[in-house]
């Protein structure tokens, strides 16, 4: 009897772990619509794969991370990555890359957040000032000046960003939990949307006057 109560517990055991486990993975998209006829369907969350057996090393391969980018644009940054869409391999692997490249007084990358990815972030020169907000009621700022060989963490789907108030540029390397992280840039998302948001939605949530919201939606 006895026996029998252990195998039975061990059956609940293994029900129970196999429920927990079966969750629905991340989307890789921002949005997929369901439809009924399957002409009309697109592949979702990752790519098409190759036959294995016609893999080469070229599709794990990537070159030029040691190369920095042009930092003379509005912000002062520059963004290489390295993701599914440069390295076919990462194809359904979670993981995926970039160098940021910052110029010196006041580059910044602005305030963003990763849909579908925790960043880990290693500065490889200069000075960093990065932070991330956490979300509602507390909104509270986690902040800290970062200096070449440091690592910060930026949990998913917070906003976060990095900013170079050094007098000589900086360079980071980033790694991120997923092959296509996506980003959504603030300030371009809520001022630059195409077509724009209405004018007095977004004065009264950031309690602006319209003109002023008007004249940021220019800039973008």
């Amino acid at each position: 009897m006895e026996g029998f109560h252990f195998l039975q517990a061990l059956f609940i055991l293994a029900l129970a772990s196999s429920l927990a486990y079966a969750f629905d993975p991340s989307p890789l998209q921002d949005f997929c619509v369901a439809i009924n006829d399957p002409n009309d369907a697109v592949f979702v969350n990752g790519k098409v794969c190759k036959d294995a057996k016609l893999a080469t090393a070229d599709d794990f391969f990537f070159s030029g991370l040691n190369i920095g980018k042009i930092t003379s644009n509005s912000v002062g940054s520059s963004v290489t990555p390295v993701n599914v869409a440069q390295i076919s391999g990462l194809n359904t692997l979670g993981i995926s890359l970039a160098r940021i490249d910052y110029a010196a007084n006041g580059g910044l990358n602005p305030p963003h957040t990763h849909p579908r990815a925790t960043e880990i972030l290693v500065v490889l020169e200069g000075t960093l000032y990065v932070g991330f907000v956490t979300s509602n009621p507390d909104n509270r700022l986690i902040a800290k000046v970062l200096n070449k060989g440091d690592v910060f963490v930026f949990p998913v789907g917070l906003v976060h960003f990095q900013f170079n108030p050094g007098k000589s540029k900086a360079v980071a390397i980033a790694a991120l939990s997923s092959q296509d992280p996506g980003v959504i840039t603030i300030a371009d998302a809520v001022f630059g949307s195409d077509p724009s948001i209405n004018p007095d939605v977004l004065s009264k949530a950031f309690k602006l006057d319209k003109s002023m919201v008007k004249s940021l939606q220019s800039k973008f």
